[in-house]
């Protein structure tokens, strides 16, 4: 079993793979190096000169070159916006500023300034002009990526190792992950989930993941961003319809899809709905999603039908 191992896009990653046929690791761990530096340089909304920041910086409602794969993601993204009735949306970048949840202190704001803000946002305002280019209708829209760029970049290091001939690994980018093949011993890839709880580090559940295809496991959750303010929590998760952190009782969605990219920005949408809608979404959607709410200081899970039948829970 080769690993790398290392830090990226404000986060940790570890790579796992194996191959029966010869493999240059060296030439392995350069790829996956170079590979993390273009992502960075396209996805980061961190880093000023990235490409979604100059997207972002220029305020004009002409057309903008941004690339085949920031294009892809868009696409996705409206696909996912549409099924959660906007609740999903990758414009609301303005509103993660507003409420601090961007490094600064958070703070609850006034309703004026979320209203003043909402006028902002909105995923029909983000026009796909053609397959490398995006457009604005509203010259000061803002896009944040951070909802779906890991998956997708969870997705690129997979193809990266792939090109190298290497059929068994498992690819994980702060937290999410995707699997394919099986370990050396013939053993599947087991995944450990947490405990969606603040402060604690235990396990959950275990999945055993399919050796016979790839699989992407995402997991959203409100348990880890959030801050405190008047006797009430506030969670970085927010509905772009309303302006506000969700205030259901969903901590954590985790969803299983062969796309990492679809399957990340579904694991926010799904956590942004909530448990009730969330679920009825992911049956229509046919979603393998698992839902776990805190409910009286107790975590209470429900699957939809797709999650049930998939056969990867193998620790209660």
């Amino acid at each position: 079993m080769q690993q790398l191992k290392g830090f990226a896009q404000g986060t940790s990653y570890h790579i796992s793979y194996w191959s029966p046929a010869p493999v240059d690791a060296q030439a392995v761990k350069k790829a996956v190096a170079d590979e993390f530096a273009s992502l960075d340089k396209l996805l980061s909304n961190y880093r000023p000169d990235s490409v979604i920041e100059s997207f972002n910086r220029h305020a004009t409602t002409d057309s903008q070159e941004v690339g085949p794969e920031i294009v892809q993601l868009v696409k996705i993204a409206e696909t996912v916006h549409k099924a959660s009735q906007g609740c999903y949306d990758l414009t609301i970048k303005p509103l993660f500023t507003l409420w601090g949840f961007n490094g600064e202190t958070p703070a609850v704001p006034d309703d004026k300034a979320i209203a003043d803000t909402l006028k902002q946002i909105g995923m029909e305002k983000l026009t796909v002009v053609d397959d490398t280019h995006l457009g604005k209708k509203q010259a000061t829209l803002q896009t944040d990526l951070s909802s779906i760029a890991q998956g997708y970049s969870v997705e690129s290091l997979s193809r990266v190792l792939e090109k190298h001939g290497i059929g068994d690994y498992m690819v994980e980018i702060g937290g999410e992950l995707k699997t394919r093949g099986q370990k050396p011993d013939q053993t599947a890839w087991r995944i450990a989930l947490e405990k969606p709880l603040p402060g604690e580090h235990t396990l959950h559940k275990i999945l055993a993941m399919p050796k016979a295809s790839p699989l992407a496991i995402m997991t959203s959750g409100t348990y880890r961003h959030y801050f405190d303010a008047d006797g009430r929590r506030y969670g970085h998760i927010l509905d772009a319809r309303t302006g506000r952190p969700v205030t259901h009782d969903l901590v954590s969605v985790t969803v299983a899809h062969p796309d990492p990219t679809v399957a990340d920005a579904w694991s926010t949408a799904l956590l942004c709905l909530g448990e009730a809608q969330g679920l009825k979404t992911a049956n229509a959607e046919h979603l393998a999603a698992l839902f776990i709410r805190l409910q009286n200081d107790q975590l209470v899970e429900s699957q939809s039908d797709s999650f049930a039948a998939s056969n990867l829970v193998t620790h209660p």
